[in-house]
């Protein structure tokens, strides 16, 4: 793991025990033990569903800004690591894209969002960070950023693995085409249904763009793509 973010304990106003006060008060805890369910989670829920969360964080986000990186990333940690109930950890990934944080979407935070993906180690987690906070640091840091992407599409741990296959998830035009398939190449003949359903979801989101291009990719790897990988990737051009 890269060098680690900063400890929760800098800069961290006594705003977090106000946050899950209001949480609290959003919950269903009827809810609650069908949403840990469906999500496989160890982590308890709260019963807060998607909408009123992001609204409740919204609000209370509104008027956050920060100094530094540090700040922010400090005030992430905070919810992130001292989180009980899984929507915390939801409100964590919030805190991490307001406005006030886009400056912030820089290398320095790489660390920051890898320990959320390896700690969290789901998708539901993973995959909001891979698309869109990865994403914007590719962005904003170019080449140094495509070089640690090609680094943690050969890391040990599948959820890096999945990150850096996901992160161009936004790129339309704007994606690198041979980062891309690089990031693919190490986990194209894995047999891990995560990597696997990464595959074929990135190929999908770039067909949008460029449906011919992904027929060929397919085309010329389909002896080492598995099933599921393409067909996902040709679920709206065409049948695996």
């Amino acid at each position: 793991m890269s060098a680690a973010p900063p400890p929760p304990s800098t800069a961290v106003a006594p705003w977090p025990a106000a946050f899950r006060s209001g949480l609290r008060n959003l919950a269903d805890p009827a809810r609650a033990p069908q949403m840990q369910a469906y999500m496989k989670s160890a982590m308890p829920f709260l019963g807060v569903s998607a909408v009123p969360l992001r609204r409740f964080c919204r609000a209370f986000f509104r008027d956050f800004s920060w100094e530094t990186t540090g700040a922010w990333q400090a005030n992430v940690l905070a919810l992130w690591r001292g989180a009980e109930f899984r929507e915390e950890r939801y409100a964590a990934i919030e805190l991490t894209g307001v406005r006030a944080a886009r400056a912030y979407q820089t290398l320095a935070a790489l660390p920051l969002y890898e320990e959320m993906i390896v700690t969290g180690a789901w998708w539901d987690y993973v995959d909001i960070i891979a698309g869109h906070r990865l994403w914007a640091i590719l962005v904003n840091e170019g080449d140094p950023m495509k070089r640690a992407m090609l680094g943690w599409s050969t890391d040990p741990d599948t959820w890096k693995r999945r990150s850096a296959i996901l992160c161009q998830l936004k790129g339309k035009a704007g994606t690198d085409l041979d980062l891309l398939y690089a990031c693919i190449e190490p986990s194209i003949e894995s047999k891990e249904f995560f990597l696997r359903k990464a595959i074929g979801w990135a190929l999908r989101e770039y067909a949008k763009t460029d449906a011919a291009e992904v027929l060929r990719y397919v085309a010329r790897n389909e002896a080492r793509l598995s099933g599921l990988s393409r067909r996902e990737a040709l679920k709206n051009v065409g049948t695996a």
